[in-house]
């Protein structure tokens, strides 16, 4: 792989900060329902789900997967729908209560702050900000066309007596209150296609969340990291540690670590084959693309986000006064295998540390010449 270099234009092109993000509060067909009448959704890279021709979509590139948001003030409700590929919620803030199926076999999980929740596909979901205050949570949708999403019958069925249709390319249709557009509808599901629909009990839904204090924290999961603590969430994602595992193992399209960096704290400077994009979470972090004398900084507040292309050299360091909390996404369901500078491998191997061949962090002194150097990555 050829070395990918960014001018200071290009880099800050694909850095999104949070006043960057524009809401649209007509993106759905039940954005007109009391109750659900407040929601803002965001597609800051692809469009997400949006219904709405006047979604503005921060970054079109194609990464393999969509980032977006959804933000609520206290009691306003998201209706029941369901998606054809991954949808996961990384909770920024309030407090939320998640809901699954319909009729028998529903079911409710709660969530707050720093919690993650991965919703099957094939079965309908919503969620309510239950919080004193307005909340926000970021998402990640599988694939770069996500095919849209289909309605429960009872939403369809409210939205058009709010003069809300959907036709049948899903786009969202205005009409008269229970008088449709002459223009083709969707068909809401049959009673007989709802049953047919998967179940999932709570405990199965429970192994799909990932509250933030279970998070499994290494300092060990990064070759060049100082400061910096990994936590698999989704799929195999970058970590180096061999004792790590992502707890929702499933194939998305993407996979998820969380980054925490103290004060002074750095990931390193490292290279990946694949697309990936940082979410800001809590603090405040910059981020030093290329290699040394051709670095740009980009400074990254709270809740922004940030597109790193393939082949880029990137080091994402904590900035501020407090700990920065970052989310990782990478294209992709394969094992993220990163390339580390030479002076990285030259520092490591100082105090015995090095790459055994399948990648993973171990003592230097331990691996035989047969076996040292095998398990870096070259691009």
């Amino acid at each position: 792989m050829n070395e990918v270099v960014l001018d200071r234009a290009a880099a800050q092109a694909r850095a999104i900060a949070r006043e960057d993000m524009v809401a649209c509060r007509l993106a759905f067909i039940d954005c007109k329902l009391p109750g659900s009448d407040l929601k803002e959704n965001y597609s800051m890279i692809g469009p997400g789900v949006t219904q709405s021709e006047e979604q503005v979509v921060n970054l079109r590139e194609p990464h393999g997967f969509n980032i977006g948001a959804a933000a609520m003030p206290a009691g306003v409700t998201n209706n029941l729908h369901l998606h054809f590929s991954a949808e996961v919620f990384f909770i920024h803030s309030g407090q939320w209560t998640f809901r699954w199926g319909s009729g028998e076999g529903a079911g409710e999980l709660r969530g707050g702050p720093g919690d993650v929740l991965s919703i099957p596909t094939w079965i309908f979901r919503g969620f309510s900000n239950d919080g004193d205050g307005h909340g926000w949570i970021f998402t990640a949708l599988g694939g770069d066309d996500t095919g849209g999403i289909i309605w429960h019958p009872d939403v369809l069925a409210a939205a058009a007596t709010h003069g809300l249709f959907l036709g049948r390319d899903n786009t969202l249709l205005h009409g008269a209150a229970g008088q449709p557009p002459e223009a083709g509808l969707i068909e809401p599901l049959s009673p007989a296609d709802m049953a047919a629909l998967p179940r999932y009990t709570p405990a199965q839904m429970r192994r799909r969340a990932l509250a933030a204090q279970d998070r499994d924290w290494s300092a060990q999961a990064l070759l060049g990291a100082r400061g910096c603590e990994l936590a698999p969430v989704i799929g195999h994602g970058m970590s180096e540690d061999r004792a790590q595992a992502a707890p929702i193992a499933n194939p998305h399209g993407f996979s998820v670590d969380w980054l925490r960096l103290a004060p002074g704290g750095t990931t390193g400077r490292l290279r990946l084959r694949e697309k990936q994009v940082f979410i800001v979470m809590r603090g405040e972090a910059e981020l030093v693309l290329n290699g040394p004398g051709r670095e740009v900084v980009v400074p990254l507040r709270e809740q922004a986000i940030y597109s790193v292309p393939s082949g880029v050299w990137r080091e994402l360091r904590q900035a501020g006064e407090q700990p920065a909390a970052v989310i990782s996404v990478c294209a992709g369901d394969q094992r993220k295998r990163i390339e580390w500078p030479a002076a990285t491998l030259a520092e490591a191997a100082g105090h015995d540390l090095a790459l055994d061949p399948d990648g993973y962090l171990a003592r230097r002194g331990l691996l035989p010449e047969t076996a040292l150097g095998v398990g870096e990555a070259r691009f």
